[in-house]
This record gives C-alpha cells, structure tokens and sequence, in this order.
C-alpha cells in the first residue's frame, strides 16, 4: 500500500493499514516503516492522523525535507491533508 502512494502525496498510518485490511493496525505501519531500511519503502509519504509527522528527532527533519522536495506544503508543523492526502482507490485496497 506504501509504494501506491504517489510522488508528492501522502498517506496516513492508520489509512494505510486499513487499505492494507488492518484497520486497527496504524501502529504496526509504524513500526515497519521506523525499522525499514532507508529508501527501501518511501517511508516519508506517511504521516500521522492531521497531518503531523511523528519520526522522532532527525527523522522528522528528513522526512519534513523529503516531502518539500516533492512539492508537498506544510502550514506549521501539519501538511494540508485536503490538498495532499492520497486517497486509495478501491482498486489499490487489499480485500
């Protein structure tokens, strides 16, 4: 579900895990892309409920300079959702 997620867009834990037919499962996405290796999944495009980042410390950096990088806007310390949440197609959720 992770690498459906377009340049320039995002995605929430807990939408990815429900796309992935784990909808109570947001922490467990967390967790695999916090301990997967870099750049092995495009870990940056995923965000906390609201937009928020929740990598701690330099993480957090790269990943807020990574999504510059694809053109993604922050207001504050949030990602305007509504202009760059990925919404997954039902053609791309696992059933």
């Amino acid at each position: 579900m992770i690498l459906s997620i377009p340049f320039g867009k995002v995605s929430t834990y807990g939408a990815v895990a429900a796309a992935a037919g784990y909808p109570r499962y947001h922490r467990a996405v967390a967790r695999l892309l916090h301990n997967a290796p870099v750049d092995h999944l495009p870990w940056h495009r995923v965000v906390g409920a609201g937009g928020e980042i929740k990598v701690p410390g330099a993480g957090a950096r790269e990943q807020r300079v990574r999504l510059k990088l694809e053109g993604v806007a922050f207001e504050g310390k949030r990602i305007d959702m509504g202009r760059f949440e990925h919404i997954f197609k039902p053609w791309e959720v696992y059933e």
